[in-house]
């Protein structure tokens, strides 16, 4: 499919026409930031479609409310009301959103490619006017090419309540159809902002602007195009932001077309996001230095043998795949590109730095055009795909733009942590009932009664007792998950009193439960060996929920399946009763005793965000409420890690903490 998309086969065709254009937009735009905020948003509105109009761009708007992200126990389960969107909300949590359509000279209209710039209107920035400027310079030379066979969108999202918001709003709209014009749906709103929608003053743009939802064909694939606010001392720069909600990721293919243009074509120096702290790492450098020596030993042993990897570029790889590795497992979109995916559309976000320019015009008007060609040629070459993104890769790990981690690789890893807890399980299952079955032996005479046979009967059924635990202990964590849609109720909480909140009321949850069910500690007294099976079968029970919930989370986010089994597996696999390793007094059953402690400590989740933050930012960046303000961003953004913690990952822990502090 790469090779169908023939990326850098044709020549540039942006002119000096163009960028003359969009600086005349930009310096049209830029001498409104002197005028109150809600005159310029107006006029800058105004400008940007007489712009579009001229073009020959068929326009329209498309309002929005602004709804703040707030946690709700069925947002996890249910998607949002399209039309909820009209309702509570505030005249003034408003956005409009500007649209401009080309139609594809060779086109059926049945397909279409979106290019998306965030802009403040009213109050907007230089970059952001500098990336207004890149895509309207691409729109002019799309609106009069004549090989354009799918229809352009281009989609300026109003940012003034985040990049995210606006895109999300639009899409869905999009693909949710309503049967009422603009002035309909403004109707019963606000009336003060019907002129945004009327520029008398205008009146050739006026009579191009839609009084309804302007549609394209379905999205082949869709570009958020940004400039940064900071500046690159040596070379213009693009970063490109893949991750999507819930570690969906776009087809490799299109970061591949985009990696090869901006490197080979416009001279780009193209980044992904690192985890800056492991680039100082000296343990990370000494296995880098480790495997650069097993690969020259190799060569000197065999010359086609290649599979040697400088210390540098181990490095720089396993920040980049660690950092790719979070984001994926954490679930929460890097930028607006995450609501395309959310439709099953292909999109990243392009964030070009450009090198320092101040004053420099020739420079500007470079950067403009290396730019404007970049995404011209990215447009180009998915203009010529005659089918969907389908082949190449959708599950991957990038460590560096052009190399990544396929499926078929990272999958071992995690097979081999899981594939021992189900033969671990069955294992502790078969030895407890053995015990058992040993024990009524010692104790049985040749003259057996029907009670003896009835006792082994209920003895064999003894596994429902720990699948009751592991039941409720997992319900207990469903009702830990709700708890901060209660707290969020509290008036004036800050995030440090809403997690000693949570972890006060958790706590006393499961002290109840315990009370109703019994402690580890208050079982009746019964004789050693039944103990001991006992605890092997709670042990079984929990080491087969702890599969159950990683193979469920891997399908839907496998990178958090993989740091969760990392945790949990561990753990779960050590865990044996405290009492019985200090009964032993051996130094196995010593070192044993450490390695359960350490493991409960950090598979404890905000003790492993803890520690992961003091290794990353060092300990002087520790408050408490910083777990609180994570979490929260999880549920906000209803990432399915969210659900993990709260009913796979704490209610296992608290199960293996049952298994150490068992009686014996």
């Amino acid at each position: 499919m790469y090779a169908a998309m023939m990326p850098g086969s044709a020549s540039s065709m942006i002119s000096n026409r163009d960028i003359s254009e969009a600086n005349r937009l930009a310096s049209d735009l830029s001498g409104l930031n002197f005028e109150p905020q809600d005159a310029a948003a107006l006029e800058s509105r105004g400008i940007l479609t007489k712009y579009m109009s001229d073009l020959g761009a068929e326009v329209s708007y498309h309002k929005f409310h602004h709804k703040p992200n707030q946690f709700h126990p069925l947002h996890f389960f249910s998607s949002p009301d399209s039309t909820s969107s009209v309702k509570n909300f505030s005249c003034s949590a408003h956005g409009v959103n500007t649209v401009g359509i080309i139609r594809a000279p060779r086109g059926d209209g049945k397909e279409a490619i979106v290019l998306v710039t965030p802009y403040k209107f009213g109050k907007s920035g230089a970059a952001e006017t500098l990336s207004l400027s890149i895509a309207y310079t691409v729109f002019s030379l799309l609106s009069r090419v004549t090989w354009l066979a799918k229809d352009i969108i281009w989609f300026v999202a109003d940012s003034q309540y985040g990049e995210y918001a606006p895109v999300e709003a639009w899409l869905r709209d999009y693909h949710t159809p309503v049967f009422t014009g603009l002035g309909t749906l403004n109707a019963d709103t606000c009336v003060k902002i019907d002129d945004l929608y009327v520029f008398e003053q205008k009146s050739i743009a006026q009579r191009k602007i839609s009084d309804g939802f302007r549609r394209a064909g379905t999205m082949a694939a869709a570009l958020i195009l940004k400039v940064a606010d900071r500046n690159e001392l040596l070379e213009d720069t693009l970063n490109i932001y893949a991750e999507a909600s819930n570690g969906q990721m776009p087809n490799l293919d299109l970061i591949n077309i985009v990696n090869y243009l901006a490197v080979h074509r416009q001279g780009l120096r193209v980044k992904v996001e690192k985890v800056l702290t492991l680039l100082d790492s000296r343990w990370l450098e000494i296995l880098g230095e480790m495997f650069e020596l097993l690969g020259k030993v190799a060569r000197s042993l065999n010359p086609g043998w290649k599979f040697g990897i400088s210390t540098a570029d181990y490095i720089e790889g396993s920040a980049t795949l660690a950092s790719s590795l979070y984001y994926q497992a954490l679930g929460i979109p890097t930028g607006p590109h995450g609501a395309f995916r959310d439709f099953q559309v292909d999109a990243i976000t392009l964030e070009i730095s450009p090198k320092v320019f101040p004053h420099n015009k020739a420079r500007h008007n470079e950067f403009l055009l290396r730019g404007g060609r970049l995404v011209e040629g990215v447009i180009r070459s998915i203009n010529n795909l005659l089918e969907k993104f389908h082949q190449s890769f959708f599950l991957y790990m990038l460590t560096s733009p052009s190399k990544f981690v396929s499926v078929g690789v990272y999958m071992i890893a995690f097979a081999l942590l899981v594939a021992p807890l189900p033969l671990v399980a069955a294992s502790l299952y078969a030895d407890a009932n053995q015990l058992d079955l040993g024990v009524k032996n010692t104790k049985s005479t040749p003259t057996a009664t029907a009670s003896d046979e009835l006792d082994i009967t209920f003895r064999s059924w003894k596994w429902l007792s720990a699948a009751k635990e592991v039941f409720l202990i997992h319900v207990w964590g469903a009702a830990v998950s709700l708890l901060p849609y209660f707290i969020c109720q509290i008036p004036n909480c800050s995030p440090t009193s809403s997690s000693v909140i949570w972890v006060f009321l958790s706590m006393l949850s499961l002290l109840i439960l315990y009370l109703i069910v019994g402690s580890p500690s208050t079982h009746v007294s019964i004789s050693q060996p039944e103990e001991k099976g006992e605890w092997a079968i709670l042990k079984s029970a929990t080491i087969s929920a702890v599969f159950i919930g990683l193979l469920v989370m891997s399908v839907v986010n496998f990178a958090a399946a993989e740091i969760g089994a990392l945790l949990l597996v561990p753990m779960c696999l050590m865990a044996q009763p405290l009492k019985l390793d200090m009964k032993a007094g051996k130094l196995r059953s010593f070192l044993r005793i450490i390695c359960n402690v350490v493991l409960g400590f950090v598979a404890f989740p905000p003790a492993a965000f803890f520690v992961v933050k003091t290794i990353f930012e060092g300990f002087d960046s520790i408050n408490m409420g910083d777990f609180w303000n994570w979490m929260e961003s999880l549920w906000a953004w209803n990432s399915a890690t969210y659900i993990y913690i709260g009913m796979v990952h704490l209610p296992c822990w608290v199960l293996c903490l049952h298994i150490l502090l068992h009686s014996c």
